[in-house]
């Protein structure tokens, strides 16, 4: 019988960047360290975790440039960690760009009774005071805490729930926000202070998401508009020309639609094209009416509803 652990995949991101000498730290380049690099410069981690930490690189990109194939990768190894009875919990590293993208996708496709803990940097590695070391830190605490369960995200000291995280500035260290919903706790010297419960994952839907994802060969195509002053139906047309199979608008307030845009989306879906709105604001959610023409996503930004719109369209 060996002993507990906990994984640590690398995606590379800032966390695993490199700057040039004397450089800022908006100037550098993305997932250069391994994850066995970035795991060795933090002091104390292995001590923090308490138990062995085993590091596996799932991919080395900058998350500007997250693909669907990684997506799978990385779901799929979750899915083996997280049926290991010695793995106590995954930390994942990851760029800051579409962090609540991946959250959200591993909340729909884990059935993750452990947790699964994405950390992230807004300085390079290489940074005169990087940020990444305390949030792998902060992320092996949540991990180490009983009872912790879910897909959550750890930064700047604050956790947040993969449907509500949002990156909210460019290169501020505390970049993430979880808006009116709130954090789900904080890592406060070592230990977690919880808000709300450990997320918890419909183990049924998840299975069924990480079945489809397994089986898929093609990804089905599924693109994002915005609705905004002076829109057209232009880009539906020509996106609905082009094959595609999902479209999810940005709508302008509680799901509101430039009527030409409106107009080409009404097209599209009774071409057979789904359609999905989800509001640009960053703050409450979208309270759908009754009669409503196009379908509404409350509750999820425009990026995450792709995502469920991409799930629920998989074969």
């Amino acid at each position: 019988m060996g002993s507990e652990k906990i994984v640590v995949l690398g995606t590379g991101g800032t966390i695993a960047g490199v700057a040039q000498a004397g450089a800022s730290s908006l100037d550098y380049r993305a997932a250069q360290w391994g994850i066995t690099q970035l795991l060795a410069a933090v002091p104390g981690l292995r001590e923090a975790a308490g138990c062995a930490l085993e590091a596996q690189q799932i991919a080395q990109l900058d998350s500007k440039d997250m693909d669907l194939d990684t997506w799978r990768r990385l779901a799929l190894r979750c899915t083996e960690l997280l049926a290991d009875p010695l793995v106590r919990g995954v930390v994942i590293t990851h760029g800051t760009d579409t962090l609540e993208e991946t959250a959200w996708f591993l909340h729909q496709v884990l059935a993750a009774h452990k947790p699964v803990v994405l950390t992230c940097a807004m300085r390079p590695a290489t940074a005169p005071f990087p940020d990444g070391p305390q949030n792998l830190l902060d992320a092996v605490v949540v991990v180490r805490t009983p009872g912790a369960q879910g897909v959550v995200v750890v930064a700047a000291g604050v956790i947040h729930e993969a449907q509500w995280v949002r990156k909210v500035h460019p290169y501020r260290l505390d970049a993430f926000s979880s808006g009116d919903a709130g954090p789900l706790g904080w890592i406060e010297e070592g230990a977690v202070r919880l808000m709300r419960n450990w997320p918890l994952t419909q183990a049924h839907q998840a299975q069924a998401a990480i079945e489809k994802v397994m089986r898929c060969s093609t990804w089905p195509r599924v693109e994002l508009v915005f609705s905004h002053a002076g829109a057209s139906g232009a880009i539906v047309e020509a996106l609905v020309q082009g094959g595609v199979q999902g479209l999810v608008v940005a709508a302008t307030g509680n799901g509101t639609v430039h009527a030409a845009l409106e107009a080409a989306l009404l097209r599209a879906q009774a071409a057979g094209v789904r359609v999905l709105r989800a509001t640009r604001c960053s703050e409450g959610q979208m309270l759908p009416r009754p009669g409503d023409a196009l379908p509404a996503a409350p509750g999820l930004s425009p990026v995450k509803a792709r995502i469920t719109l991409l799930l629920d369209l998989l074969q």
